[in-house]
């Protein structure tokens, strides 16, 4: 059987705090390497934390493409309008994948919009440092092949909050020399036309460019386009070229 038509891939990348210039890269070239997936890459070089996106200016700035994988950083951006245009395309159903400071934009906003379609809410992270990621969910189809203990080479452990209705946690980050402090680090995420795969990781291009990492992301991303079957394996016309 030949391939299927490739997944249409939004990677929006930019903000403070991280190197996007290479993680763009890293990212698009590692998943299309174990996917058929192309990619529209919008990288915004500005690294202010209250910097509003230009790629988001635009009411249907997710139109065309099937999934939108959001590796940026812009915490202080508060304007409601703004952060409610971000999260409407996902809500309308364009799959989301989101990757360690997403999880922190727009965390200063009052709008609870783009958290819903994290499926988590956080609002701080430890430092960087090395942490042990253990899997909770391994039979989950994302987590094949994921390391049941994986130790985390200077990362950031990110505090969940809450985990709202719909999020299923799949791996937690250990605080370190504190067992009992675990948080939610890797979950998938459906909430009505809502479905989101979302980790914590990846804060330097050290983590990014493990092929667990890229492996992990992978099968997110093809779970979020439903395009991943029950044993973690891309459906017919989806894997390597």
């Amino acid at each position: 059987m030949g391939a299927a038509e490739p997944i249409r891939a939004l990677l929006v990348a930019g903000g403070c705090c991280h190197d996007y210039g290479a993680q763009q890269k890293i990212i698009s070239e590692g998943i299309s390497a174990r996917a058929n997936v192309t990619w529209t890459i919008r990288f915004d070089p500005q690294t202010g934390k209250d910097h509003a996106a230009s790629v988001y200016t635009n009411a249907d700035w997710a139109k065309g493409f099937d999934v939108v994988v959001h590796d940026d950083c812009y915490g202080d951006v508060t304007n409601t309008t703004f952060v409610e245009r971000i999260a409407k395309p996902h809500q309308e159903g364009v799959p989301a994948v989101v990757l360690h400071c997403a999880i922190h934009s727009y965390r200063n906003s009052p709008s609870d919009e783009w958290r819903k379609v994290l499926g988590v809410s956080s609002f701080r992270h430890q430092p960087r440092r090395d942490f042990e990621v253990v899997t909770i969910n391994p039979n989950h189809p994302v987590m094949k092949g994921f390391p049941t203990r994986w130790m985390d080479a200077s990362d950031e452990l990110y505090e969940i909050v809450k985990v709202w209705p719909g999020c299923v946690p799949l791996a937690k980050g250990v605080t370190p020399g504190k067992d009992d402090d675990l948080h939610p680090s890797i979950w998938v995420h459906t909430n009505g036309k809502v479905r989101t795969f979302g980790t914590t990781l990846g804060h330097g291009n050290e983590t990014v460019s493990k092929p667990e990492y890229l492996e992990l992301i992978t099968r997110g991303l093809l779970w979020a386009c439903d395009k991943l079957d029950e044993k973690g394996e891309p459906k017919p016309g989806y894997g390597k070229k």
